[in-house]
């Protein structure tokens, strides 16, 4: 699986997870339908799921005039998405991770997501790289 393809199924399953609950492991199944699962997809859920407490408080700290709960699911899953990348995922590089996000919220946020996703992302990456977050 592409980790485009898997970016896309985790944002799905972690849509799953926050809405009606779902296990993680059954949300993987359910955006699998039928396929193997995959080595990133897995680690992105279950690393989202794991630190989503540290992911939340670093995402609130780059919202400006905004918390965390008052975005869709979907914006918020994709930012706690790409955080857990960019703080967890030493593998991909950082341009990756944000360039991934905004594409994906493109096709799955509304007409501002891509331009809200970028700024925030933009601002975690800057304090990740100076040693904050």
């Amino acid at each position: 699986m592409k980790r485009r393809t898997a970016r896309e199924k985790a944002l799905q399953a972690l849509y799953q997870i926050e809405v009606s609950k779902a296990a993680a492991d059954e949300a993987i199944e359910n955006v699998l339908d039928g396929d193997e699962p995959d080595d990133y997809l897995t680690f992105l859920i279950n690393g989202v799921v794991t630190h989503q407490s540290e992911i939340d408080a670093s995402i609130e700290k780059h919202l400006q005039k905004w918390r965390l709960s008052r975005l869709s699911v979907v914006d918020r899953n994709l930012l706690r998405l790409a955080a857990f990348e960019l703080l967890h995922s030493e593998s991909v590089p950082s341009n990756v991770v944000l360039n991934e996000a905004i594409e994906i919220a493109k096709i799955y946020g509304d007409d501002n997501s891509s331009k809200f996703i970028n700024g925030v992302l933009s601002n975690l990456k800057q304090n990740t790289e100076e040693g904050e977050s």
